[in-house]
């Protein structure tokens, strides 16, 4: 079975993660995946697209061990989340478990996240050795602001949904058991709007965002590449993947 399934509906398309017994683990086939469903233009009667996932997790982030591995690695990753910035319709997140790393980059590059209460999203690259790309950071900046980006990123924990809502990062947060029918409203809300409207403005708003990409960033690249390729960077995965805690030696 495809690890990423994509249906339509009339004026809704859905992209559904379903590797939940993996807790949605990004691995190279849905990375590919991801990003033809969101590189493909939609149809005429599509009006918005939906991201969902199977089983408690939304999308833990990379799969570490095929990126221990090199299977897969910052360009891919980007390469999808680049592909749902730029799809010309708008894109809702339905996320009823965390999102974390990876899995909250792919939820905050959506338009709107609708989560649920139990939910939890964050960046916890600095407990495992490695940094965030250039197209990854910035976007928390948007999202985030300096603040939040602050506490994402270098503190690493885990914020629940009911805060990250407060803070502005995301739509909504409900209880669970509420989910469906609260990310449904923002669904049909957006469906029942002017299409041609819907990709004007959202065209406008990526456009306006996108001067932060010709900011000079070489040097950052340079630092991130160091980290990522660091023995602390090995220690830290093998720890996650072992499951005790990592010894860090700053190289």
């Amino acid at each position: 079975m495809a690890k990423v399934k994509v249906t339509g509906d009339g004026a809704v398309r859905e992209v559904t993660l379903t590797r939940g017994e993996k807790r949605n683990a990004l691995d190279a086939e849905m990375l590919t995946g991801l990003t033809e469903a969101f590189a493909r233009q939609p149809d005429a009667t599509e009006r918005v697209t939906v991201i969902r996932a199977e089983g408690p997790v939304f999308c833990s982030g990379l799969d570490l061990r095929e990126r221990g591995g090199g299977t897969i690695g910052s360009s891919a990753i980007e390469a999808m989340l680049h592909a749902i910035e730029l799809h010309p319709l708008p894109v809702v997140a339905v996320v009823q478990g965390d999102a974390i790393a990876g899995g909250n980059e792919l939820a905050l590059h959506c338009d709107f996240v609708v989560a649920a209460e139990t939910a939890r999203f964050g960046m916890s690259l600095a407990k495992i050795g490695l940094a965030p790309s250039w197209f990854l950071a910035k976007k928390l900046l948007e999202v985030a602001g300096p603040v939040g980006a602050r506490e994402m990123l270098l503190l690493g924990d885990l914020l629940p949904a009911r805060r990250m809502a407060e803070m502005g990062l995301i739509h909504r947060a409900v209880p669970a058991a509420e989910l469906e029918d609260a990310a449904r409203a923002v669904i049909d809300r957006l469906a029942g709007n002017a299409p041609l409207s819907l990709r004007a403005m959202k065209a406008l708003m990526v456009r306006a965002m996108t001067f932060r990409d010709s900011i000079a960033h070489g040097d950052i690249d340079a630092l991130v590449a160091q980290a990522s390729a660091s023995a602390d960077a090995r220690e830290g995965i093998a720890a996650m993947l072992e499951k005790r805690p990592p010894r860090f030696e700053g190289h």
